[in-house]
């Protein structure tokens, strides 16, 4: 049961479960086949984010968050983690929530958590992110992937301002993210790819059309952010997918890398649903054990590779050489 404050916290707060919805926010995939499915993913975020805002202890935030079910609770944990960081932030940044949960139940959860945490920044001013991720030295993938944290920044404001950032397509002020604040941008673009696939409600033809609104410089990544988007989230059948996969076209590689992210994010939290086997096979040609096998093989780490680009940006692009190598004609890979 939360405490009076926490009650407060959660009144001031909270927000509703129907501003999320696609209806509410004027999304023109409103009418989607998919709308309803995919609302369910950021109506789980906000769920999680009340018990994470409003609870008086960890226990009690993962017990409610294993209750959900496994498809959704990963999202679950992406608000509670929102919720945590918000929290440590409001104790000035001396809070300790957001590391226990983490390095807690939330390990499984890693990749998703780091996006709640992205959720968090965008309602925090820049001054509070300095210390928004905690010490996390125990954690697989720390600090490499906490650029997921700006992914969900990307994704916040594209949800929540989609008329300056999807239709305007302005962009943030670079931000020195892990010493990089020329590839902030660029991992924003990511976050606002995921976006789009929700925004448009899956339609394969209506998120292409949005990607190719934007700048040519820009759409890689928006089109990484599609890819695991369609991956993790799902709500499109096969044949469109295979359209998908089309329309990117000379992009098919970033595409891909989302692909595989959102593979190795499901399997590292141990629940693999049929939307995300089908977006593997359909978008990037892999089975879920060959898309986590290239995760893996392809790793960069701190001490390897161009010091002057960050190592998330360099794991992913092995994970695009590598699929551009296996998708190029045999003649092709003999020469290279």
């Amino acid at each position: 049961m939360p405490s009076l404050l926490g009650s407060l916290r959660q009144y001031v707060l909270a927000p509703k479960l129907s501003t999320v919805t696609f209806a509410e926010r004027g999304f023109p995939g409103a009418g989607s086949p998919a709308a309803e499915r995919l609302e369910a993913i950021p109506q789980s975020v906000v769920c999680g984010f009340e018990w994470g805002i409003a609870a008086r202890d960890l226990w009690d935030v993962q017990r409610r968050l294993e209750l959900v079910e496994a498809e959704q609770r990963g999202f679950a944990y992406e608000g509670a983690a929102m919720a945590f960081a918000v929290r440590d932030a409001m104790a000035g940044g001396s809070g300790r929530r957001t590391r226990e949960l983490l390095l807690g139940p939330g390990a499984p959860h890693v990749f998703l958590t780091y996006i709640g945490i992205g959720f968090a920044m965008a309602r925090l001013p820049r001054p509070l992110w300095r210390n928004i991720i905690p010490d996390l030295t125990d954690s697989p993938y720390y600090p490499t992937m906490t650029w997921l944290a700006v992914d969900g920044y990307g994704f916040d404001l594209a949800y929540f301002h989609t008329r300056r950032y999807v239709d305007e397509q302005r962009v943030p002020a670079p931000y020195p993210w892990e010493g990089s604040a020329d590839y902030f941008p660029r991992a924003v673009d990511q976050g606002i790819g995921r976006a789009l696939w929700f925004i448009h409600g899956a339609d394969p033809a209506a998120v292409t059309a949005a990607v190719n609104r934007f700048a040519p410089q820009r759409r890689p990544d928006l089109w990484s952010g599609v890819g695991l988007a369609a991956t993790f989230a799902g709500g499109c059948p096969a044949d469109g997918l295979a359209v998908l996969r089309a329309a990117s076209a000379e992009h098919w590689p970033q595409l891909g890398v989302g692909v595989v992210f959102a593979i190795k994010a499901r399997t590292f939290a141990g629940h693999v649903p049929a939307h995300s086997e089908l977006g593997a096979t359909t978008l990037a040609g892999l089975s879920v054990a060959d898309a986590v096998a290239i995760a893996d093989r392809t790793e960069a780490y701190p001490d390897d590779g161009d010091q002057a680009v960050p190592v998330y940006e360099r794991w992913r692009g092995r994970i695009r050489e590598h699929l551009t190598a296996a998708a190029a004609p045999p003649a092709d890979r003999k020469a290279g």
